[in-house]
């Protein structure tokens, strides 16, 4: 017999006792390297004009549900066809049991996706990509989007992105580092600091879809 005393006995007779806090899991929780900002987008007005583009674009990407996995806001100026390196970019991963941190893809140069997409012209995402270089030096500039049960890797990457939900659910998470948060489709705009690790992961039984715009400012170099 386990002597009563012994501390993982205690332990978990302590935590049996008691019932978890999930009342706050479908709540925006600030933390280290994730912020909500003041700025604010109209939801109703994002989610229409996506319907539209969805509409128009049910052949790209078809692997995922919602008809794109990535679509991109931005380009360099007069690009007309964009690689799997320009959807994607450098980012930095700990894939295996090495634990050795190795770079993927080639170094974006952010600064270069200075023009929005002549496609959307006239569109509320063009009103956003206005809205946010105003305050903010953008670089590039997509809608993302997440089929069901599925996350991204756990990496890093050069710099920070801003985040705005168009379309989740409650098992959709951003993870930072150590923390993590649900983001609200609510017309917020959330800071990213992504050169920390992190992942997104959809959970939930409906597609996350995202506008995310990296911040082209100097990186610091460690």
């Amino acid at each position: 017999m386990q002597d009563n005393l012994d501390e993982d006995i205690i332990f978990i007779k302590q935590a049996m006792s008691k019932v978890p806090d999930y009342s706050r899991v479908t709540e925006f929780i600030s933390g280290p390297g994730i912020h909500k900002l003041k700025l604010r987008f109209d939801i109703k007005k994002l989610r229409n004009d996506l319907k539209i583009l969805q509409s128009k674009n049910k052949s790209q990407n078809k692997q995922n549900e919602n008809g794109f996995g990535v679509y991109p806001l931005t380009q360099r100026p007069g690009q007309k066809e964009w690689t799997e390196n320009d959807l994607s970019g450098r980012y930095w991963i700990r894939g295996d049991k090495r634990y050795k941190e190795e770079p993927r893809e080639k170094l974006i140069e952010e600064k270069q996706f200075s023009e929005f997409n002549p496609k959307l012209k006239g569109t509320y995402f063009e009103k956003v990509y206005t809205e946010l270089i105003k305050r903010f030096p953008i670089g590039r500039m997509r809608i993302l989007s997440k089929g069901i049960y599925n996350c991204n890797s756990w990496h890093r990457d050069p710099e920070p992105r801003i985040h705005i939900p168009i379309k989740t659910n409650p098992g959709s998470l951003f993870i930072v580092n150590h923390h993590l948060t649900h983001l609200p489709a609510d017309g917020s705009v959330y800071f990213t600091d992504t050169r920390g690790y992190h992942t997104a992961i959809n959970g939930g039984e409906s597609t996350r879809i995202h506008i995310v715009a990296a911040l082209a400012y100097e990186q610091i170099k460690n």
